[in-house]
């Protein structure tokens, strides 16, 4: 079987990457995982300045999955450049920087510096991020915004660019379109779904945010339908996040339309569950005498256009 994936001249290794935040920067877990049995890592969101982040309590288990506030902390970019760069050049992966910022100014201005990285391979962008400039609303639910972050960042790079979409919104097929107009390479889909939890004794959030990212097997069916409703509206690549804790839920991912997916909570678990799944894809093609995933990407026999999915909301 063929695992070799490409995106805009960019070879990967296979089709399953690990999720931003919930693999650090990659070099943390090298001593545990064989980072060459991946396909990518999504870094750790970066910004301009180094953040701290929320204040604890900032995550919570819940039932089949986590609810987090982790509010983008990071070491910023400047101090990836000096200390991550230089340890990630030592293993055979692609890398691939998540973006988070709170201005269009400040996402051009973290991919520009690392951008003439050539251990860089490509970048994320996460559009879940406070705009500061008009009140603190996320850019990912206004698809002009959605459009001119992509617009600005595809002019500072000839790296694959992939936005990340946020499924906190009516139609995401619609930020899809946007993003794909403007020149990226590929959608990530999806990001956390806003949610809380209370502790009964004290009566108060479990969270100090009060709300914040739900992730892990519970969105699965969530994700996996909004993979197939952005897949039936545009013609790029979308990696399908959300949920994934084995192969058989990739394949799942796959056959909804997925060109890749991502793994994420499941690494808090398993941090070589993507190493695992990616095996078990593997070998689920050899068993079908499938030579390349790409065989299963958008075969689900389910028949509906993007107008009937969007009717289901």
């Amino acid at each position: 079987m063929n695992e070799i994936y490409s995106l805009r001249g960019v070879s990967f290794n296979n089709r399953i990457f690990v999720a931003s935040g919930t693999f650090g920067y990659g070099d943390e877990v090298a001593e545990l995982v064989e980072l060459k049995r991946l396909g990518g890592i999504m870094t750790k969101s970066l910004s301009m300045k180094p953040r701290d982040g929320n204040p604890p309590p900032r995550i919570t288990e819940t039932a089949s999955g986590m609810l987090n506030s982790i509010g983008l902390a990071n070491i910023g970019v400047h101090k990836f450049i000096e200390e991550k760069i230089p340890a990630l050049a030592r293993h055979p992966c692609a890398i691939i920087a998540n973006i988070a910022a709170s201005s269009v100014e400040e996402y051009c201005g973290v991919l520009e510096l690392l951008d003439p990285y050539q251990r860089v391979d490509g970048f994320e962008i996460n559009v879940s991020c406070p705009n500061v400039k008009e009140g603190g609303l996320s850019f990912g639910t206004d698809p002009r915004k959605v459009a001119l972050i992509t617009k600005e960042l595809r002019k500072r790079t000839q790296k694959p660019l992939i936005v990340k979409l946020t499924p906190n919104v009516t139609h995401i097929s619609e930020f899809a379109r946007a993003a794909e107009t403007e020149g990226a390479d590929a959608v990530s889909v999806i990001n956390t779904l806003i949610g809380m939890a209370v502790n009964i004794r004290t009566r108060k959030p479990k969270l100090s945010t009060v709300t914040g990212g739900l992730s892990g097997p519970a969105i699965k069916p969530i994700a996996l339908a909004k993979v197939f409703e952005v897949y039936k509206s545009v013609k790029i690549p979308v990696f399908g996040i959300g949920g994934i804790a084995t192969w058989e839920d990739a394949v799942e991912f796959f056959l909804v339309g997925a060109s890749a997916v991502q793994v994420g909570t499941q690494n808090f678990i398993n941090p070589r569950s993507a190493s695992e799944i990616a095996t078990g894809v593997a070998e689920y093609c050899t068993r079908n005498s499938i030579n390349d995933v790409s065989q299963l990407v958008g075969s689900c026999t389910a028949d509906a256009s993007a107008s009937v999915i969007q009717s289901w909301l």
